[in-house]
């Protein structure tokens, strides 16, 4: 059976291949046919690419890291309205 090597390409490459789509007007399509290599991996490269995911993805980390903190905050302040409870019955019993 035959091995075949995986292509390495430069970023230079990647970077020209994107601009051919997002700059130029090519459909992915065409172009990865044109520069032969697959449209999927054409793809993938204007999505690591786009400044736009880039940003969600460090606004996503944002927002991972204050919804645990937001849980946190919530769990706590869930205990010390138990213990509060707890305590104005202990009062309540001792007063009457």
């Amino acid at each position: 059976m035959k091995k075949t090597t995986r292509r390495k390409y430069t970023d230079e490459f990647k970077d020209e291949a994107v601009k051919l789509v997002t700059e130029q007007g090519y459909k992915i399509t065409e172009a990865a046919r044109n520069l032969d290599i697959h449209d999927s991996l054409l793809r993938r490269w204007i999505k690591d690419r786009s400044p736009e995911v880039k940003k969600k993805s460090h606004e996503t980390g944002k927002l991972q890291a204050e919804l645990k903190r937001v849980k946190r905050e919530n769990e706590r302040l869930r205990m010390e309205r138990e213990i509060l409870k707890k305590a104005a019955a202990f009062f309540a019993k001792e007063s009457a």
